[in-house]
């Protein structure tokens, strides 16, 4: 096969990388490409918005493949001009790129497919913008309608802030016709994530989670650049919250592109805002993010080629992915000055000490070549990309390449992948022991109410019949990692949730779940009929059953957390208005 990949940053090197290791591939081109990409595919000089010269290159080349990476050209249409002249093209048309060139096509979609999202509203009309401000009140987002290279999406901290920015764009055009709709929306709180996914219209394919860095400072601190670095797996998305994604946003969005007669096939990214149990959608990209592009196909050891031609014959049900345990780390070393004003022709040293390191990529974004040096040429420069065992070890291998690089005014941040060790470092209050997977569906009701009481928790599998020895140690060695609480969930004979308080001083709440012709009676009785001095915390039958466990795990957290006790009563406070509001619909 030949492949053209359209782009000539930091992505397109990561994608040319991973295409490189298909042996279905003979020839890869990439225009424009950068100093990274040309050591593995031949550079075209053509730019990645000039779909007539592309395109007649794909046809004189006779390209198999061509693998749009920026977001530009498919929103002008590319994927619709290579078809027409009768090319094949991973991504998607230019009704589905909408959902990236149109932020209030994409609230519309999200609104009428009910994809949870920010409460916002479309105006052309800056007086009735400003109206909306005041109704919804600061803190707030301004957005410009289309693209604006990565600085159309205002974060206001003010009415006043707000207004300006209404004005910036309507009034005075600071993005001209992108700006010429601004969408006004409450501001989200919470800890972004990435979710990335492949779809050929129909099946809905996702790829490894991830969290990028916007802000160029440490700490999430100075103004919003294109990315300054990502890591996957990130472990703010745990299974549950997946699960949901996918469900609740990929899925609907996927559907109703097909249900609106534009089938959306390619990369879909949802930038996801999470608060404890709750997600909703920032925004919606039609391509692979960057930098999370380049943790992501470290960890994908499918051959992309394959997955990329299912998204264009309509075949992705055919295939899963296979991804590397591994975690992935990716710091982006910038030039000075980003994302103001820099400069560009400072040579770059190191980088084949740095691509020496085990397990090591260093993805170019802004190089180019003068003579037989690499250069500068952009404002983030490059994204050295590293696995590790764990996060810690992905992290330390990262920045010991990065300490091999250097050029005039370099500058990277030192914080990549610390909210994750937070996180991860953060013991367990609850942990919760299902007899089986399949149980998992159940007992996800608990996991949701410890989310929304703030409470760390894990979850796992062990046996009370096939693997007892793992039940007793999980229940034996739980005071000593900081459980305070365990929750056992189990079906049938249900022995589980005695088995671990016979084996531990904390206490033990059981759900039986219904897994048998019996309704569920069974694991009912054999999880409330415990013998003296074996006592277990016994819930109701299934799903109401969870959610009560994790309530009444809050409650007995809640005796000496305060901050839970608080959470608590403001949950008692809002069934009791949700009671109130049902009686006055009746009166």
């Amino acid at each position: 096969m030949k492949i053209l990949v359209v782009g000539g940053g930091g992505r397109e090197h990561a994608l040319v990388w991973k295409i490189s290791q298909s042996t279905m591939v003979d020839k890869i081109y990439c225009a424009p490409g950068n100093a990274g990409t040309q050591q593995l595919a031949e550079s075209v000089p053509i730019d990645a918005e000039d779909i007539d010269a592309l395109a007649k290159f794909a046809r004189t080349n006779e390209i198999d493949l061509t693998v749009v990476g920026p977001e530009g050209p498919l929103v002008k249409g590319i994927a619709d001009a290579f078809e027409e002249n009768g090319l094949k093209v991973f991504g998607p048309s230019m009704a589905g790129a909408m959902l990236e060139g149109s932020k209030e096509f994409s609230k519309r979609h999200m609104q009428k497919y009910g994809i949870p999202c920010a409460m916002g509203k479309a105006f052309t009309d800056a007086d009735k913008a400003k109206a909306y401000v005041r109704y919804l009140g600061a803190p707030l987002v301004v957005k410009a309608d289309g693209l604006a290279a990565g600085k159309g999406v205002i974060i206001c901290k003010s009415e006043e802030e707000a207004h300006q920015a209404i004005d910036d764009m309507l009034t005075d055009n600071i993005f001209g016709d992108a700006g010429s709709v601004v969408v006004v929306e409450e501001c989200l709180k919470g800890e972004e994530a990435s979710f990335i996914a492949l779809t050929d219209g129909k099946t809905v394919l996702p790829l490894p989670e991830s969290q990028d860095h916007k802000r160029i400072f440490d700490n999430d601190e100075g103004p919003n650049t294109g990315g300054m670095g990502a890591y996957s797996p990130a472990p703010v998305m745990d299974y549950s919250l997946k699960k949901q994604a996918m469900e609740k946003v990929m899925i609907p969005a996927v559907e109703g592109m097909a249900k609106e007669g534009t089938p959306f096939k390619g990369v879909l990214y949802a930038g996801l805002m999470i608060d404890n149990d709750q997600i909703k959608v920032l925004e919606f990209n039609v391509r692979l993010g960057d930098p999370e592009t380049q943790p992501i196909l470290m960890r994908l050891q499918n051959d992309l080629v394959p997955l990329m031609e299912a998204c264009c014959d309509g075949t992705l049900h055919l295939y899963n992915t296979q991804i590397d345990p591994r975690a992935a780390m990716c710091v982006v070393i910038s030039s000075g000055g980003y994302p103001g004003a820099y400069n560009k022709g400072h040579v770059i040293s190191g980088l084949e000490q740095a691509n020496q390191n085990e397990d090591t990529v260093v993805f170019h974004a802004g190089t180019a070549m003068d003579g037989d040096n690499v250069v500068t040429s952009g404002g983030r420069v490059l994204g050295v990309t590293a696995l590790g065992d764990t996060v810690e070890q992905s992290i330390e291998n990262a920045y010991k390449a990065c300490d091999a690089i250097s050029f005039t005014d370099y500058f990277h941040r030192k914080d990549i992948g610390a909210k994750a060790l937070k996180r991860l470092s953060t013991p367990a209050q609850v942990g919760i022991i299902m007899g089986s997977d399949s149980d998992f569906p159940v007992m996800e009701d608990a996991i949701k109410m410890l989310k929304k009481f703030g409470i760390p928790y894990y979850v796992t599998v062990a046996s009370a019949h096939r693997t007892p020895e793992q039940a007793s140690a999980l229940a034996a060695e739980a005071r000593e990692t900081g459980v305070k609480v365990i929750i056992a969930g189990a079906g049938g004979a249900a022995h589980l949730a005695g088995v671990l308080a016979a084996h531990t001083t904390l206490p033990v709440l059981g759900v039986p779940i219904d897994s048998s012709a019996l309704d569920g009676m069974d694991s009912l009785l054999a999880t409330v009929q415990m013998p003296p001095g074996i006592p277990v915390g016994t819930m109701a039958i299934g799903k109401p059953g969870a959610y009560n466990a994790g309530i009444f795990a809050a409650q007995i957290l809640g005796v000496s957390d305060p901050a839970i006790a608080e959470k608590l009563a403001a949950f008692k406070k809002e069934m009791a208005d949700k009671v109130v509001k049902k009686a006055q619909t009746l009166a």
